[in-house]
C-alpha cells in the first residue's frame, strides 16, 4: 500500500483546522479520517464516540472487513485487554506487544483478517473519555514517526468531540418521547432474540440517512452488552451503561443486566439491554462534563436546578452570594446562554 509522502507538520496543521471548525460528530470525524488516510494511511478504521463516564462506545464511523460479524466481533474486542481504550493513555500499537499467545480470540480474528498491526487511539480529558479509534493496517506496521504523529492530534481531537458533544444539548421539543417501553433480549454471544415492537424503530434513529446497514443500528446495544461481559470477565470494571443522543435534544440511557438475577459466571441466561429517557440527574452530571465545567461550576448548577435563587444556593454552599454570581457568570460563558431559564432549558432536557 503506497503511502503519499506528506509532510506530518502540515497535515497536523489541517486537522487542528478541522477540530476547530467543529460541526457534527460525524463528519468531523468523517474528515478526520480523510485527512489521516493521507498522512498516515491505514487499510480499515472503527472511530466510536464514547460515553465520557463509562467508556462504552457507541456510533460508530467504521470500515472493517467484519462488520458483518458485529455481535461475535463486538464481544471479542470487550473482551480483550490488548491495548483497550480504557487502558490508554494515548496511541498505542499492537505490533509493540508481545506475540499473541494461543487462546486470544481477538487478536486472531485479527490475523484471520490479515490484519499486521493496528494504531489504537483514545481521546479523553480530565471530563472523560469522549471516543476511541482504531486504524487497521495489512501490508506493514506503523513506524514510530506515524505513532508520534498521531499522538500529537489526541490533545485537539479531544476537544473537538467533547465540544460536538456540548452542541446536542438543545432545548428538546415537546414531541421528542420515547414511544417505550424499549428492551432487547440479547444470548451470550450477543444475538438478538426479541425486543419490543418500538425499539426498532427508535435504534434505526441512530443511524443516519445512507448507512443502514443492520449492524450500526445495533451497535450501541451490542457495545453496552459486551461491556457486561468485560465487567464479568475482570477484563474491565465501567458499569455497562451508556447515555447517547438520539436526536432533537432527547438523550438516551442504554443499561445491560443478567435476566433473573443469575450467577454472572452462568453463560446460559440472557442478556437483557434496555432503552430509556436519560434522567434530569445524569443528564446534568454529562452536560457539565460536555461544557467543561469545573467541580464547583457543576454543583452550582446542581443546586439551581433543584430550586431557589443566588441567595438560597450561596446559602446551600456555604458561599457567598457574590461568589455564586461569578460561577454561574461562568457558566453562562461556557455555555452560550444568557440567563437560568435557558441554562436549565438545555441541562435538564425540559
Amino acid at each position: 500500500m503506497a503511502v503519499p509522502v506528506v509532510p506530518y507538520a502540515r497535515s497536523h496543521e489541517r486537522i487542528v483546522r478541522l477540530c476547530e471548525a467543529g460541526g457534527d460528530s460525524r463528519t468531523l470525524r468523517e474528515r478526520l479520517l480523510g485527512e489521516l488516510r493521507t498522512a498516515v494511511g491505514f487499510d480499515a478504521h472503527d472511530f466510536l464516540l464514547t460515553d465520557p463516564e463509562t467508556t462504552v462506545g457507541c456510533s460508530p464511523v467504521t470500515d472493517v472487513p467484519w462488520r458483518s460479524e458485529a455481535p461475535r466481533t463486538t464481544r471479542l474486542r470487550y473482551l480483550s485487554a490488548a491495548n483497550r481504550w480504557t487502558h490508554l493513555d494515548g496511541v498505542a500499537l499492537l505490533s509493540r506487544l508481545p506475540s499473541p499467545a494461543a487462546g486470544c480470540p481477538w487478536r486472531e480474528t485479527l490475523c484471520d483478517h490479515g490484519i499486521r498491526d493496528v494504531a489504537s487511539l483514545v481521546f479523553k480529558d480530565r471530563f472523560g473519555c469522549w471516543g476511541h479509534l482504531n486504524l487497521y493496517r495489512r501490508d506493514r506496521t506503523f513506524t514510530a514517526a506515524e505513532a508520534a504523529c498521531l499522538a500529537r492530534l489526541t490533545a485537539p481531537v479531544t476537544a473537538a468531540l467533547r465540544r460536538g458533544r456540548a452542541q446536542t444539548f438543545v432545548v428538546r421539543p415537546p414531541h421528542a418521547r420515547l414511544p417505550g417501553p424499549l428492551a432487547l433480549l440479547l444470548d451470550p454471544d450477543l444475538r438478538v432474540l426479541a425486543q419490543t415492537p418500538a425499539t426498532t424503530a427508535c435504534l434505526s434513529r441512530l443511524t443516519p440517512p445512507g448507512h443502514h446497514q443492520v449492524p450500526a443500528v445495533h451497535a450501541c446495544v451490542y457495545e453496552v452488552a459486551a461491556q457486561l461481559l468485560a465487567v464479568e470477565a475482570g477484563v474491565d470494571t465501567h458499569p455497562p451503561r451508556l447515555r447517547l443522543h438520539l436526536a432533537d435534544g432527547l438523550w438516551l440511557t442504554l443499561s445491560a443486566a443478567r435476566i433473573g438475577g443469575v450467577l454472572p459466571s452462568d453463560r446460559r441466561h440472557s442478556i437483557a439491554v434496555t432503552l430509556e429517557e436519560t434522567s434530569p440527574a445524569e443528564r446534568l452530571a454529562l452536560f457539565a462534563r460536555c461544557f467543561a465545567l469545573t467541580p464547583r461550576e457543576a454543583d452550582v448548577l446542581g443546586h439551581l436546578a433543584k430550586g431557589g435563587d443566588s441567595r438560597t444556593v450561596a446559602q446551600r454552599m456555604s458561599l457567598s452570594e457574590h461568589t455564586v454570581q461569578d460561577h454561574l457568570k461562568s457558566v453562562f460563558t461556557k455555555t452560550a446562554t444568557n440567563n437560568r431559564v435557558m441554562l436549565l432549558a438545555r441541562a435538564v432536557g425540559a
